[in-house]
């Protein structure tokens, strides 16, 4: 059941990868996040009864949401570097990664902590809040001027 997700992330990466080429950053992060977020969404919206189909195209859409929007995130922090500091933005890369991974993940045990039964749908709708709010984060950035960062 959880296949999907790490399998689409890896081909929609190779295709956001080209893209950052382009396209606005701004924009594909945007765009990937709110895939990510809608499919969150949807895996909240299942019922009890659902099939493993219908478990595993809302996982792919999660995936290919963050697929999506890794690529073009992980470009523009690296370039927003003086190529002199491509090694301190690689270690704050790592750094804010580790630092989601575990916040994520204690935001999650409270879920749970707070409503054994409730608590995955809780927790489902927090991170759809949480990319939706990187999602308007993006495109907010797509305001700027274009000689801006």
């Amino acid at each position: 059941l959880m296949t999907p997700w790490p399998a689409v992330v890896a081909v929609m990466a190779l295709i956001a990868g080209r893209l950052a080429d382009r396209v606005s950053l701004a924009l594909l992060c945007g765009i990937g996040l709110l895939m990510l977020s809608a499919g969150m969404a949807a895996l909240a919206l299942l019922n009890e009864g659902a099939s493993t189909f219908d478990i595993g195209w809302r996982m792919a859409l999660c995936g290919a949401g963050f697929g999506f929007f890794q690529s073009p995130n992980l470009k523009a922090i690296m370039t927003s570097a003086p190529l002199a500091r491509s090694g301190g933005a690689s270690g704050i890369v790592a750094t804010s990664r580790l630092l989601g991974q575990t916040l994520g993940a204690s935001l999650v045990a409270l879920c749970f902590h707070l409503s054994a039964v409730s608590g995955p749908y809780h927790a489902l709708w927090l991170g759809c809040a949480f990319a939706l709010a990187g999602a308007l984060a993006s495109g907010l950035r797509l305001m700027q001027q274009p000689g801006q960062a």
